[in-house]
């Protein structure tokens, strides 16, 4: 008899957003004259970037033609995306890292998930709190979390990190030992970030212990502050501790594209292997690569109009970062973030799921409850700054009469 994997009967209930996307039609399906305002889940509305189309239209019709036709290509990334993400992201920031440590992917989302093919099933596993669902969830798949513990809405076997208010959404140290840590900054869901010297605290840390950070850096182009780094990488001695998540999705709008990367320096080596080399098996045996399409889709992302163009995009979503920020402060809650990213994170008036059907139910609104992030997230709710601009200013006033 065929065994499954009895891990995923551990896992509770849904996917996050799953859930919120079961509530939501269930509502408009009782109130289909409703007009939502969907600020919940973190998907983009503009379109892709003249020059992206350009480019990928010009490979459509390069693979039409025999002699430009091309069937499967390198697995790790065509060398014409790998040499302008390096040029563009490490170099122009001073982090040497080179174009066989980039590794080119579908999605940072699955690359957070399936980097842990690579590590043992023992290893102690340490999250922000708040925290990604992802990065829990495909740990728990594979047998790391240990048991769900429902009272407490944490598993056994991870290290959970609070990251809150309460210490500036600055994570402590762990105090017992950890293998893989997973940071994520600018942060989802709290938007906020850390500084040079916080993040070099963390360096220091999994080099000294032998442990690995797995910095998911998929928000880094709405950094706006000086001190902010945009790569660990820019930290010196991460080469030799970190693993390093990129998305073009937040970035230039690849959501239905998917392209994306992950960085594993050949300096990180653990029990003797190099980590490159593992990762390096594991996305040639499982991966047959991105589109070439959407690769020079990626590529003209770098040229000098698409820079321009996608600043254009990232700048409008951050206005209406700006327009939310302010505007829930105006209504007297507690905000953080939406300065540094497009996420702004809000304190409830009451526990985060009712709030959330409050929204949806009064103000039509539809947002993130925090608790769907782990115990730390009770309390408080996600927003988006990805919506159409008068929807986004409809939004806020909505609440602002909700909570009149």
């Amino acid at each position: 008899m065929a065994k499954i994997n009895e891990n995923y009967s551990k896992l509770p209930g849904s996917y996050l957003f799953a859930e919120i996307a079961r509530r939501v039609a269930a509502f408009s399906a009782e109130n289909p004259d409703v007009k939502l305002i969907k600020l919940g889940i973190g998907d983009v509305t503009w379109p892709l970037a003249p020059a992206v189309i350009e480019a990928m239209h010009k490979a459509v019709d390069e693979m039409g033609r025999k002699e430009t036709f091309r069937g499967y290509g390198p697995e790790q990334g065509y060398d014409f995306l790998r040499n302008a993400i390096v040029a563009h992201d490490f170099k122009a920031r001073g982090a040497e890292i080179t174009a066989d440590e980039i590794f080119v992917s579908d999605g940072a989302k699955s690359d957070c998930g399936n980097i842990g093919d690579i590590f043992s099933a023992d290893n102690v596993v340490a999250v922000c709190d708040p925290v990604y669902p992802v990065y829990v969830d495909t740990n728990a798949m594979a047998g790391r979390a240990g048991e769900y513990l429902s009272e407490l809405e944490k598993w056994s076997n991870i290290y959970y990190m609070p990251t809150t208010s309460e210490n500036s959404f600055v994570p402590e140290l762990p105090k017992t030992h950890v293998d893989l840590i997973y940071l994520c900054f600018p942060n989802n869901p709290t938007g906020t970030t850390l500084t040079k010297d916080q993040l070099r605290q963390w360096v220091d840390y999994a080099n000294e212990h032998d442990a690995v950070i797995l910095f998911d850096a998929a928000y880094e182009a709405f950094i706006t502050e000086d001190d902010v780094p945009h790569t660990i990488y820019e930290i010196p001695g991460a080469e030799t501790c970190a693993i390093e998540f990129h998305s073009f999705s937040k970035t230039a709008g690849f959501t239905g594209n998917r392209c994306a990367y992950t960085v594993v320096p050949k300096a990180l080596i653990r029990q003797g292997q190099s980590l490159n080399g593992m990762w390096n098996r594991r996305h040639t045996t499982k991966f047959n690569g991105v589109p070439y399409v959407v690769q020079r889709g990626a590529e003209a992302v770098y040229s000098e109009e698409g820079m321009q163009q996608v600043r254009q995009t990232i700048a409008f979503y951050q206005e209406n970062a700006r327009v939310i920020r302010e505007g829930l402060k105006e209504a007297g809650l507690e905000v953080y973030g939406g300065v540094n990213s497009p996420y702004i994170w809000f304190k409830t008036p009451t526990d985060s799921w009712s709030f959330f059907d409050r929204l949806l139910k009064e103000a039509h609104v539809v947002t993130t409850p925090g608790a769907g992030f782990g115990p730390s997230g009770e309390g408080y709710i996600r927003v988006t700054a990805f919506g159409d601009a008068e929807d986004t200013k409809e939004a806020v006033r909505r609440i602002l009469d909700l909570l009149k």
